[in-house]
Protein backbone atom coordinates (compact mmCIF):
# COMPACT_ATOMS: atom_id res chain seq x y z
CA UNK A 1 0.00 0.00 0.00
CA UNK A 2 2.95 2.51 0.61
CA UNK A 3 4.05 2.14 -2.69
CA UNK A 4 1.57 2.41 -4.49
CA UNK A 5 0.37 6.17 -2.67
CA UNK A 6 4.40 6.84 -3.96
CA UNK A 7 3.84 5.93 -7.19
CA UNK A 8 0.34 7.82 -7.08
CA UNK A 9 1.61 10.97 -5.69
CA UNK A 10 4.70 10.87 -8.41
CA UNK A 11 2.32 10.47 -11.72
CA UNK A 12 -0.41 13.74 -9.64
CA UNK A 13 2.86 15.90 -9.58
CA UNK A 14 2.91 16.98 -13.62
CA UNK A 15 -0.13 17.46 -13.77
CA UNK A 16 -0.42 20.28 -10.79
CA UNK A 17 2.51 22.19 -12.05
CA UNK A 18 0.76 23.45 -15.12
CA UNK A 19 -2.70 24.67 -12.78
CA UNK A 20 -0.34 27.27 -11.06
CA UNK A 21 -2.36 31.08 -11.44
CA UNK A 22 -0.68 33.30 -13.72
CA UNK A 23 1.31 36.51 -12.45
CA UNK A 24 -0.92 39.35 -12.43
CA UNK A 25 1.31 42.03 -11.04
CA UNK A 26 0.76 44.21 -8.08
CA UNK A 27 -2.20 46.88 -8.38
CA UNK A 28 -1.72 50.74 -7.50
CA UNK A 29 -2.79 51.87 -3.77
CA UNK A 30 -2.70 55.68 -4.91
CA UNK A 31 -6.80 55.31 -5.71
CA UNK A 32 -8.05 54.26 -1.85
CA UNK A 33 -8.21 57.31 -0.03
CA UNK A 34 -6.44 56.78 3.54
CA UNK A 35 -7.94 58.31 6.79
CA UNK A 36 -6.08 58.69 10.16
CA UNK A 37 -7.95 59.38 13.36
CA UNK A 38 -6.44 61.97 14.89
CA UNK A 39 -4.01 60.79 17.97
CA UNK A 40 -6.29 61.76 21.18
CA UNK A 41 -6.99 59.86 24.48
CA UNK A 42 -5.89 56.78 25.65
CA UNK A 43 -6.79 54.86 22.35
CA UNK A 44 -3.88 55.26 20.56
CA UNK A 45 -1.57 53.96 23.32
CA UNK A 46 -0.35 50.41 22.89
CA UNK A 47 -2.67 47.74 25.25
CA UNK A 48 -2.05 44.34 26.57
CA UNK A 49 -5.56 43.47 26.90
CA UNK A 50 -6.18 45.39 30.07
CA UNK A 51 -4.03 42.84 32.76
CA UNK A 52 -2.39 45.27 33.90
CA UNK A 53 -4.81 45.59 37.25
CA UNK A 54 -3.53 42.56 37.95
CA UNK A 55 -0.01 42.97 37.82
CA UNK A 56 2.11 43.97 40.97
CA UNK A 57 5.30 45.00 41.80
CA UNK A 58 7.43 43.29 44.81
CA UNK A 59 7.13 45.72 47.67
CA UNK A 60 10.66 47.29 48.44
CA UNK A 61 9.86 49.41 51.28
CA UNK A 62 9.90 47.32 54.60
CA UNK A 63 10.32 44.19 53.23
CA UNK A 64 13.50 42.17 52.56
CA UNK A 65 13.73 39.21 50.91
CA UNK A 66 16.90 37.38 49.77
CA UNK A 67 17.41 33.73 49.79
CA UNK A 68 15.36 30.65 51.04
CA UNK A 69 15.46 31.04 54.71
CA UNK A 70 17.16 34.71 55.00
CA UNK A 71 13.85 36.50 54.65
CA UNK A 72 12.49 34.58 57.91
CA UNK A 73 12.63 36.83 61.32
CA UNK A 74 15.00 34.89 63.49
CA UNK A 75 15.05 31.38 64.20
CA UNK A 76 15.77 29.44 67.08
CA UNK A 77 18.25 26.66 67.12
CA UNK A 78 15.26 24.03 67.21
CA UNK A 79 13.45 26.06 64.43
CA UNK A 80 16.12 26.54 62.07
CA UNK A 81 17.14 22.41 62.80
CA UNK A 82 13.30 21.92 61.51
CA UNK A 83 13.86 23.79 58.35
CA UNK A 84 16.66 22.26 57.49
CA UNK A 85 15.49 18.80 57.64
CA UNK A 86 12.65 19.76 55.58
CA UNK A 87 14.98 20.99 52.99
CA UNK A 88 17.34 18.01 53.33
CA UNK A 89 14.30 15.72 52.77
CA UNK A 90 13.21 17.38 50.00
CA UNK A 91 16.68 16.33 47.92
CA UNK A 92 17.65 20.06 48.68
CA UNK A 93 21.65 20.72 48.85
CA UNK A 94 22.26 23.15 51.81
CA UNK A 95 24.14 26.47 51.10
CA UNK A 96 25.45 28.82 53.62
CA UNK A 97 25.51 31.98 52.44
CA UNK A 98 26.28 35.47 54.48
CA UNK A 99 25.89 39.23 54.26
CA UNK A 100 27.71 41.76 56.13
CA UNK A 101 25.30 44.00 55.64
CA UNK A 102 22.13 41.67 55.34
CA UNK A 103 20.35 44.47 53.25
CA UNK A 104 20.80 46.13 49.37
CA UNK A 105 22.54 49.42 49.41
CA UNK A 106 24.02 51.78 47.14
CA UNK A 107 26.44 53.97 48.56
CA UNK A 108 29.21 55.12 45.71
CA UNK A 109 26.82 54.80 42.95
CA UNK A 110 22.95 54.57 41.83
CA UNK A 111 23.25 51.80 39.24
CA UNK A 112 23.13 48.27 40.46
CA UNK A 113 26.68 47.06 40.57
CA UNK A 114 28.51 43.69 42.43
CA UNK A 115 28.79 45.07 45.78
CA UNK A 116 25.36 46.48 46.53
CA UNK A 117 24.26 43.75 48.56
CA UNK A 118 21.67 41.38 45.95
CA UNK A 119 24.93 39.36 46.11
CA UNK A 120 26.00 37.35 48.96
CA UNK A 121 29.09 35.65 50.05
CA UNK A 122 29.02 31.53 50.31
CA UNK A 123 31.00 30.15 53.21
CA UNK A 124 32.61 27.86 51.87
CA UNK A 125 31.05 24.75 49.19
CA UNK A 126 27.83 23.51 49.13
CA UNK A 127 27.08 20.35 51.18
CA UNK A 128 26.31 18.12 48.76
CA UNK A 129 25.74 14.68 50.33
CA UNK A 130 24.85 16.15 53.75
CA UNK A 131 22.27 14.46 55.76
CA UNK A 132 22.63 15.98 59.01
CA UNK A 133 20.55 19.33 59.89
CA UNK A 134 22.78 19.78 62.88
CA UNK A 135 25.99 19.54 60.79
CA UNK A 136 24.69 22.70 58.99
CA UNK A 137 23.67 24.46 61.85
CA UNK A 138 27.47 23.89 63.02
CA UNK A 139 28.42 25.49 59.63
CA UNK A 140 26.25 28.41 60.21
CA UNK A 141 27.52 28.83 63.78
CA UNK A 142 31.36 28.91 62.86
CA UNK A 143 30.53 31.42 60.02
CA UNK A 144 28.68 33.95 62.42
CA UNK A 145 32.20 33.12 64.89
CA UNK A 146 34.00 33.94 61.56
CA UNK A 147 32.29 37.42 60.94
Amino acid sequence: TMLSSVATAARAAPAQASMVAPFVGLKSTSSFPVTQKPATGLSTLPSNGGRVQCMKVWPIVGLKKFETLSYLPTLSVETLLKQIEYLIRNGWVPCLEFSLEGFVSRDNNKSPGYYDGRYWTMWKLPMFGCTDAAQVVKEAAECKKEY
